[in-house]
């Protein structure tokens, strides 16, 4: 993998496995038309992403494999990783990826929004992210220190 930006492979470790934003993720539709959905994500070294098996992505993903991903902070100072790589997409057998994704962003699976997601009917699967390139930026010095 390639990685550029001013951050190392232990700082975009520490930051993706911190951050508690979506993942935004861009692909191109059978009509090879841009798209650009935002999913929560888990990181090991590829993105780990979960979504209903009926989801437009799902369908886009079987046609093109190549994806573009951002990560950054809401509030300033700015900084974050983008990259692009390959996605696979795979039963989440369980919903185990699922829960573990409502336990990283919502503390747990006993909320409404755990409730409608995890309902027996729905179908879920993994989206997992193999990076091929990274490029982090970083504004903290440019920005200074941000009063709130």
């Amino acid at each position: 993998m390639e990685l550029s930006g001013p951050w190392d492979r232990d700082r975009v470790d520490e930051f993706l496995g911190e951050a508690r934003v979506p993942i935004r993720i861009g692909c191109r539709t059978p009509a090879d038309d841009p798209w650009i959905v935002s999913l929560w994500f888990s990181w090991d070294g590829a993105v780990h992403c979960a979504t209903s098996a009926d989801a437009d992505l799902v369908s886009f993903l079987a046609h093109d494999a190549r994806v573009s991903f951002e990560v950054s902070t809401n509030d300033p100072p700015y900084r974050g990783v983008r990259g692009r790589g390959r996605a696979t997409v795979s039963p989440d057998e369980g919903k185990e990826l699922l829960r573990a994704l409502l336990e990283r962003y919502l503390g747990g699976v006993d909320n409404p929004t755990g409730e409608r997601l995890l309902r027996p009917e729905r179908e879920e699967v993994r989206i997992r992210i193999e990076p091929e390139r990274l490029h982090t930026w970083d504004y903290t010095e440019r920005m200074g220190p941000v009063d709130r």
